[in-house]
């Protein structure tokens, strides 16, 4: 097999993370807006690459005034930084159905290196459609300081409300047409 090149379909897809909210309990959110291509060697996994992009104005945690304060300068300025990206630059079979991705992460302007954990990708199956689809999911835990994200106000009680370290999940479905369909 050769390299196979998918479309993230983003009706199937998301972004999610979750942050200690004042030292006592993690707050979650996603980003709905995700897109990119997942070209897949199967024979050949270190062949493999993913790019993605995040829309970062599609963040959404269930409350619409925590939602504008994340979309503002004091998070992740979604007018000045419109798109969160992933781009790997190497992949790594860690165990049969699990891979190591590293890649690049730019978030706010700002480019870290970050592994991703990814359970996948699943076997190719035909939907009712017939189109191929793949799915996996990848997780990795950033510092949010290392990207720019420094806004935080002090408790009262000691501590802070906004925790450090973020905890990232994606679950991807990609798709792509067979050969000779159009």
């Amino acid at each position: 097999m050769s390299i196979v090149t998918y479309q993230i379909d983003s009706a199937h897809s998301s972004a999610q993370f979750s942050v200690r909210h004042m030292m006592i309990a993690n707050v979650k959110g996603e980003f709905t807006g995700i897109s990119g291509t997942v070209a897949f060697d199967a024979d050949k996994p270190a062949a493999s690459t993913i790019d993605v992009v995040i829309d970062a104005s599609s963040i959404a945690t269930r409350e619409p005034q925590r939602d504008a304060h994340l979309k503002s300068p004091d998070f992740l300025d979604t007018a000045k930084y419109p798109s969160i990206t992933f781009k790997s630059t190497r992949v790594e079979a860690s165990a049969p159905g699990y891979a190591q991705v590293t890649g690049d992460l730019t978030i706010h302007g700002v480019t870290k290196p970050v592994v991703l954990e990814v359970d996948g990708p699943t076997p190719e199956i035909r939907d009712p459609w017939g189109m191929l689809r793949r799915g996996a999911t990848a997780t990795a835990k950033v510092n949010r300081k290392d990207f720019g994200l420094t806004w935080n106000t002090v408790l009262e009680t000691g501590g802070v409300l906004v925790g450090d370290d973020i905890k990232i999940t994606l679950d991807v479905e990609f798709v792509r047409q067979p050969e000779g369909r159009r």
